[in-house]
């Protein structure tokens, strides 16, 4: 009799190795945002992956690095919390990228880990395969891994012979989830990601960094979604680049937004944005906190 496996997977790695990319492609539709733009993903994100064997709970986490605002400590506690206390940790690691400081940090950090250990040098649609032994041995001598799997998260390159190892080092167990859910977000807290993800690829400077987004209400019908949200930025600049000229970006950034997620939830979406001056929010460890979306739920349920 075949036994059915469960358990749950952290990616981890330094900003802009992939992690969100290659959780999509294994969730097989879009949890997590994406964008070229480094220390996009600031909390943990759940995506779930169904098969007839088994159920794959992956963690994509914030970007691991060195914080120096209350918005980036706070994204380092979520990747502490990923570190421990799982069945994997998966370090996905640019190998189109030097290897550098922030990386051996990473890999030091990963090393301390509990967890089976696998070691994912991404991106290798874009390297000679020359470039990657000296990688994966440096790294070895550096940190135990059970799996040494070299994939493209954008390409899928490697990525099934990922799953199949997954999978193989997961223990035996029922299911965490139901079938049909794919994330652990709430619908609220997805569509305010995609508008922040719109905002950031449609702006420029500081301006992404500085950027959160607050769902003020999430009304639903049987036909019709009604979205009230505030894109939230630093400064007064900052505020007119996200506007633009006659409302252009924003209404850009609405326009894209809306579309993707009637998409996503498969209704009509009414979207309205404001935009808003909180100055230096990132600095603030409570206005930090407010963007939390399993805080925001206790306090909706509170309300």
């Amino acid at each position: 009799m075949a036994t059915f496996k469960s358990g749950f997977v952290a990616i981890v790695g330094r900003p802009n190795a992939g992690k969100s990319t290659l959780v999509n492609r294994l969730v097989g539709q879009k949890v997590a945002i994406i964008s070229p733009r480094p220390q996009t993903t600031r909390n943990r994100i759940q995506g779930i992956v169904h098969r007839s064997d088994a159920q794959v709970v992956l963690i994509d986490t914030p970007g691991m690095h060195k914080p120096a605002t209350a918005l980036g400590r706070e994204m380092m506690g979520e990747v502490e919390q990923a570190l421990d206390g799982n069945d994997i940790v998966a370090l996905l690691l640019d190998a189109s990228e030097k290897f550098g400081a922030g990386d051996r940090w990473a890999l030091e950090r990963v090393a301390r880990s509990s967890g089976v250990r696998f070691l994912l040098p991404n991106k290798i649609d874009v390297i000679p395969k020359s470039r990657l032994l000296p990688l994966i041995d440096s790294c070895r001598r550096a940190c135990e891994f059970a799996e040494v799997i070299p994939i493209s998260a954008l390409t899928g390159d490697g990525v099934p012979l990922l799953l199949e190892k997954l999978v193989e080092h997961l223990p035996v167990g029922a299911p965490y989830f139901p079938a049909d859910q794919f994330t652990d977000q709430p619908e609220r807290f997805l569509a305010g990601e995609i508008i922040r993800e719109k905002v950031i690829a449609s702006t420029y400077n500081e301006v992404p960094h500085a950027v959160a987004v607050l769902v003020e209400s999430f009304e639903e019908s049987a036909s019709l979604v009604r979205i009230h949200a505030t894109i939230q930025v630093e400064r007064d600049g900052q505020k007119g680049i996200v506007i633009g000229r006659g409302g252009e970006t924003l209404k850009k950034i609405g326009t894209t937004a809306r579309r993707e997620l009637e998409i996503l939830l498969g209704v009509k979406i009414f979207l309205e944005l404001h935009v808003k001056v909180q100055r230096d929010w990132r600095d603030s460890p409570a206005r930090v906190r407010q963007l939390d979306w399993r805080r925001q739920l206790e306090h909706l349920g509170k309300m």
